[in-house]
């Protein structure tokens, strides 16, 4: 189960049913085609996996355990909405569970992690570089110029990183140093879908 809170975000709160991301460390590794990723823990462990649907009135992005069943499903407002809004959305109990929100720029990638009824902010993820950011976008060639990115609680405080490193494909270490304030299975979620949303 994810760490008891003592912040603003309730424990259990905005966990995901089907699958339990309690580890303070994963790996998230694109494969060489299209936008497919594998999410594993720091013991190796595949625990998510996802293929990404285009070209749907809705563009979808479903996420499936290490064991190929359903997990969530990651929604945009629109097709290939830039600087729009994409809902996490439990595969086991049909709730949104988080609102990821893009504030959309050529110079740098900030997120805002919102709980789906409030839109209250539960945890913000910006690029720790604006010149990397817009490499990424202005030369086309996202994974050689791998990004990083830091989390924050609501009120500013460091939580984690997330840290790209130069490969052929794009693979993030996404690691959680302190999760009392945010809901952690929501933002570790977020936080592997990332990449393939700003690869739109």
């Amino acid at each position: 189960m994810s760490e008891p809170s003592t912040g603003d975000a309730e424990a259990g709160e905005y966990d995901i049913s089907t699958v339990v991301l309690d580890d303070d460390t994963y790996e998230v590794r694109q494969s060489l085609i299209r936008n497919k990723y594998a999410v594993r823990d720091s013991t190796g462990t595949v625990v998510l996996r996802a293929k990404q649907k285009l070209f749907k009135l809705k563009e979808q992005f479903p996420f499936v355990t290490g064991d190929d069943e359903p997990a969530f499903t990651v929604t945009a407002g629109g097709m290939l909405d830039i600087g729009g809004t994409y809902t996490i959305v439990d595969d086991g109990t049909g709730e949104e569970v988080v609102v990821l929100d893009e504030d959309y720029s050529l110079f740098v990638e900030n997120w805002t992690v919102r709980d789906p009824e409030t839109g209250d902010a539960l945890a913000t993820i910006k690029s720790k570089s604006k010149l990397l950011a817009a490499l990424r976008h202005l030369v086309g060639a996202a994974n050689l110029f791998p990004n990083k990115y830091e989390i924050f609680d609501p009120s500013g405080g460091h939580v984690g990183d997330i840290a790209g490193t130069f490969s052929l494909r794009d693979t993030y270490t996404v690691t959680v140093d302190d999760a009392s304030d945010v809901p952690k299975e929501a933002v570790v979620a977020a936080a592997c879908v990332l990449d393939a949303l700003e690869n739109e």
